[in-house]
């Protein structure tokens, strides 16, 4: 990537990975951003894979009925 102004390469950025907290460069030199590694990327995606990961919901449990039942 150029900068267009300059006609020289888009200066990377320095982030957080988002598995281990180290600083990973944001650039296409790095394969794996936003990840630091091959490894914290693997390792994130298997937290997403067993449900490590979850939204917060208010529905109620499957097992148990919506609303009152005396209502129907």
């Amino acid at each position: 990537m150029t900068d267009s102004t300059a006609g020289r390469p888009a200066a990377s950025r320095i982030v957080t990975c988002p598995h281990c907290g180290g600083d990973s460069v944001y650039a296409p030199s790095n394969a794996f951003r936003p990840f630091c590694s091959e490894r914290c990327k693997h390792m994130d995606l298997g937290a997403w894979a067993s449900e490590n990961f979850r939204v917060a919901s208010e529905a109620p449990p499957d097992d148990q009925p919506f609303g009152d039942a005396r209502l129907q």
